[in-house]
């Protein structure tokens, strides 16, 4: 019997396509946007050209494909995919509005209210007490929250930083300054119970958030109505929430939490890409 490392004439890679459920537009931006970029560091020369380094990063956040997969798929060293996934996530994210800038574009357009809410993205348990801050007792996982803020439409306008999983909302909320941004922008918002006390002006309020019953607090017909109607408000920035979560890579973060808030604001760019096309 005699060795052979020669293949059969009929077996080829195992390679298969997947649609790319995602716009021309997105793909475009992100190519143009790649291509900015290396111009301005003066590199001559890619392996792939960056339409088609744009369309393998958006397989790995809209599908979560692994980075080894897509670099088998094409021929490139997995730590080659891995560099264009944080190359291209830094330069989305620099384009992420800031909270002022963000808010007072909303009051310029007439906008009188904005959404506010928290999320948690579940995260990989790790072992060791530095993870331990990163379970949440209310979600009964680990993760890490984020404040979002949307337009009354439901378009994301600004999300926070990353921070533990056991972060309260209104500690986020003062964290970031929120009511003093929203005073200087003139504007409103509407939030749920989770943001109770964070504005203690009874005279002129910013945030509403509603009413709760206690043991021995039952809530009257009118202070209902009132919440039915601030809920249906609200609905919106839950819309918000769910265009972002399609990015399949939020399913369960395998990166760094210092990485997560990059991420986290580039798929903010491109969710608006894609909702408002």
């Amino acid at each position: 019997m005699t060795n052979t490392k020669e293949h059969a004439e009929d077996t080829s890679p195992l390679v298969y396509q997947c649609r790319l459920t995602l716009s021309t537009r997105t793909v475009n931006h992100l190519a143009d946007l790649l291509r900015r970029h290396l111009k301005a560091i003066r590199s001559r020369w890619r392996i792939l050209p960056p339409g088609k380094i744009a369309v393998i990063v958006l397989a790995v956040l809209r599908h979560d494909q692994r980075l080894a997969d897509m670099a088998g798929g094409n021929n490139v060293s997995e730590s080659t995919v891995r560099r264009w996934r944080d190359e291209v996530i830094g330069l989305l994210a620099a384009q992420a509005p800031r909270l002022d800038r963000a808010l007072k574009k909303i009051s310029r357009q007439g906008g009188e209210v904005v959404l506010i809410d928290g999320t948690l993205i579940a995260t990989q348990r790790r072992t060791g007490r530095a993870d331990r801050r990163n379970y949440s007792g209310k979600h009964r996982r680990h993760g890490l929250h984020f404040l979002a803020l949307t337009d009354e439409s439901g378009r994301l306008i600004w999300i926070s930083a990353a921070r533990p999983g056991r972060t309260h909302d209104n500690t986020a909320a003062r964290h970031d300054h929120i009511l003093t941004h929203l005073r200087a922008a003139g504007l409103g918002a509407l939030a749920d119970l989770g943001f109770r006390g964070l504005d203690n002006d009874i005279l002129d309020p910013v945030i509403v958030t509603g009413y709760a019953a206690s043991r021995t607090h039952k809530l009257t017909p009118g202070q209902k109505e009132a919440n039915r109607v601030l809920a249906i408000g609200r609905a919106p920035v839950e819309h918000g929430f769910a265009h972002l979560k399609n990015w399949r890579t939020l399913t369960k973060l395998r990166t760094e939490p210092a990485r997560a808030t990059q991420l986290l604001r580039a798929l903010l760019v491109l969710t608006n890409l894609e909702v408002n096309r």
